[in-house]
């Protein structure tokens, strides 16, 4: 249920980008103007994961999701009567954010329902909802093809659907206890952490990465390869399709090998067809290889880094750190399409924007390789867990040394 809903509204989260090139022709947009339209959202809902994951922790996935779907059903159906004013599109870009904060909902709820040894694998099937990018950038335009309305009523009754079905199935995992300290000190705690700020910045490049490319690939195919809306978009749903399967393989490996190291092994991947192409290589066949090779190291990437997160977080802690996390990885996402378009209008190509892409990467490659892999699973202090054995125990050890609301109530040590 946690996947289907993340599916459905980062499908209503990434509605803009699939017709920005229709946008940009018909209002007569820059390069810019398109490129702030569909970055919008990415920020706001990035933004939004903050507040979202704390108090996900605070209420609770059964509470937050279903109130979440149906409040993003509202600015869908505002993007009908925005559609002919740029000022408008970009109101109901920005309520339309809310839609990219349900990852915060979702790591906490499927983090409590796993003993340790399977969290990478669990979050990272549940990381397959970015899938909802690739159905947008796939069905959005050839629905569109049969009505300039229907994407966002089809996307609103799939929303509403979702929202009933998840008040009646959602259940959140055994034993959750709220947090009893304010929101503010729990932000606070979380921010004291410094794995939370160096996970936010490998998280930034993983996941900020496919976010960029879920929502400009259109547009630089388009512009660059002079591909059709149509045929620019299914490529792009094909890159996006790579980032979804190989999210839970990243998890999967790094049950199994530490997740630091996948991570490093991925970016590298990414930083080195990230330099081809910014050669312009022809699209086919070597351009097609360079994305789907950095598709597939962004979405191993973004498995492996909450593979790590939910390996040095105690559980009640989950919501306010992945919201942390999530939301710089989302910002890692708004910034690359705003430089692709003032890079393009400036120079008239993309190469830049690829170099640094490149540059990012192999610096994540270096410090997760170089400084994260040392970063274990937590050990048990002599005191022993409050249930031996079990998760819950586990999740009480770690809090002992992070969690700053802990029974200790001393100041919070770092990891």
């Amino acid at each position: 249920m946690a996947t289907i809903g993340f599916t459905l509204t980062f499908w209503a989260w990434d509605l803009i980008a699939p017709l920005g090139a229709d946008y940009q022709d018909r209002l007569g947009l820059t390069a810019f103007q398109q490129s702030l339209l569909v970055a919008v959202p990415v920020i706001v809902g990035s933004l939004g994961r903050v507040p979202v994951g704390a108090l996900t922790d605070r209420y609770g996935a059964r509470r937050m999701f279903p109130l979440v779907a149906a409040l993003t059903i509202l600015p869908v159906l505002l993007l009908i009567p925005a559609r002919d004013s740029y000022p408008a599109l970009l109101g109901a870009g920005f309520l339309l954010g809310l839609g990219g904060t349900t990852f915060a909902i979702g790591v906490p709820l499927v983090n409590g329902w796993f003993p340790p040894d399977r969290r990478g694998a669990a979050i990272g099937v549940f990381g397959m909802g970015t899938g909802g990018v690739a159905l947008s950038a796939y069905f959005t335009p050839r629905i569109a093809a049969h009505g300039a309305n229907l994407p966002f009523l089809v996307v609103a009754a799939a929303l509403a659907c979702y929202a009933v079905l998840a008040a009646l199935l959602i259940t959140d995992p055994p034993g959750r206890t709220a947090p009893a300290a304010p929101l503010a000190t729990r932000l606070a705690g979380a921010g004291r952490l410094r794995t939370t700020w160096e996970l936010s910045a490998l998280y930034a490049v993983g996941f900020g990465g496919v976010v960029a490319f879920g929502v400009y690939l259109p547009t630089y195919l388009k512009t660059w390869y002079e591909l059709t809306p149509t045929d620019a978009g299914t490529r792009a749903a094909g890159f996006a399709l790579v980032t979804v399967v190989f999210r839970p393989v990243g998890g999967w490996l790094s049950d199994r090998v530490h997740p630091a190291r996948v991570t490093a092994w991925a970016l590298g991947a990414v930083a080195v067809f990230a330099v081809v192409q910014a050669f312009d290589p022809p699209l086919a066949p070597l351009g097609t290889v360079c994305f789907l090779t950095m598709a597939a190291g962004l979405g191993a990437a973004g498995g492996s880094v909450f593979a790590l997160v939910a390996q040095v977080t105690p559980q009640r802690q989950v919501g306010t750190v992945t919201g942390i996390v999530g939301a710089v990885g989302g910002l890692g996402g708004f910034v690359p399409p705003l430089v692709m378009g003032a890079v393009y209008s400036a120079k008239g190509s993309y190469a830049i924007g690829f170099m640094l892409l490149s540059d990012l990467a192999l610096a994540g490659c270096v410090y997760a390789y170089g400084r994260m892999r040392t970063v274990g699973r937590p050990t048990e202090p002599a005191d022993g867990p409050s249930v031996p054995g079990s998760a819950e125990g586990q999740h009480d050890r770690t809090a002992r040394r992070v969690d700053p609301g802990g029974p200790a109530g001393g100041q919070p040590q770092r990891p």
